[in-house]
């Protein structure tokens, strides 16, 4: 059962809960964890837990490795987790500003009126332009000014694409230690674009997973079904 989150999360919550009575799973019955920004709306959860600790759970399991770093690129913000010996030793997160995360594409994706892997295509076939600024609002306006300049849509795309890679990046490099393997997670994971655009700035192989995006969702399920 996947349902947007919509404007409430309590809403969202109580309409999760009739569905699965539908489906005849009653939530006061079976072990529940709650996770993410919205898990203190979930009254009926028996936990709530981070969405640090569920993200390195749940890729754990999703890429079958005990030792490896997780970049989650979520909404509204960045995750770099390290997990040694399936446990989270160490991670770093940017939720201060949109810059960044999915937002920051969401929010690019829809001046150049495309959908968000429209916009990740049209950067696999743009080059050449460049986004000096990482702040969303100012970003934004660049945007708009290579728009009124007459600039490809596809470079206008990769500049968009490329800002956010370097970024993630950045952040990434701090964590990423020896040959562990390096695992995308979070909305973005389906782009391949975004997978090899951040191997070639990291240096080092990043992987992704069908299930990527669900990391978060995996990791509380396990971790519901060890209480």
């Amino acid at each position: 059962l996947v349902q947007p989150t919509g404007w409430s999360s309590v809403d969202t919550a109580a309409a999760i809960r009739q569905q699965l009575r539908k489906e005849g799973i009653d939530a006061s019955h079976t072990p529940c964890v709650a996770t993410g920004y919205g898990r203190i709306a979930v009254p009926y959860a028996d936990k709530c837990i981070t969405e640090i600790t569920c993200h390195a759970k749940g890729a754990g399991c999703i890429f079958d490795e005990s030792d490896l770093t997780v970049i989650d690129i979520g909404g509204q913000d960045t995750k770099i987790i390290q997990v040694v010996d399936s446990a989270v030793s160490d991670f770093l997160m940017n939720d201060k500003c949109s810059a960044g995360t999915g937002r920051f594409l969401e929010i690019m994706a829809n001046i150049l009126s495309v959908r968000l892997d429209e916009l990740t295509e049209l950067a696999s076939r743009g080059s050449d332009t460049t986004i000096s600024s990482m702040c969303t609002v100012f970003a934004e306006s660049e945007v708009i000014s290579l728009i009124g300049k007459g600039e490809q849509k596809e470079n206008i795309a990769f500049a968009v694409v490329d800002s956010i890679v370097k970024k993630v990046s950045s952040q990434a490099g701090k964590l990423i230690l020896g040959n562990r393997r390096v695992c995308l997670t979070g909305g973005l994971c389906d782009s391949a674009y975004i997978c090899e655009a951040l191997s070639k700035e990291l240096g080092k192989a990043v992987t992704t997973h069908p299930d990527g995006r669900y990391a978060g969702a995996y990791g509380a399920a396990l971790l519901a079904a060890a209480l």
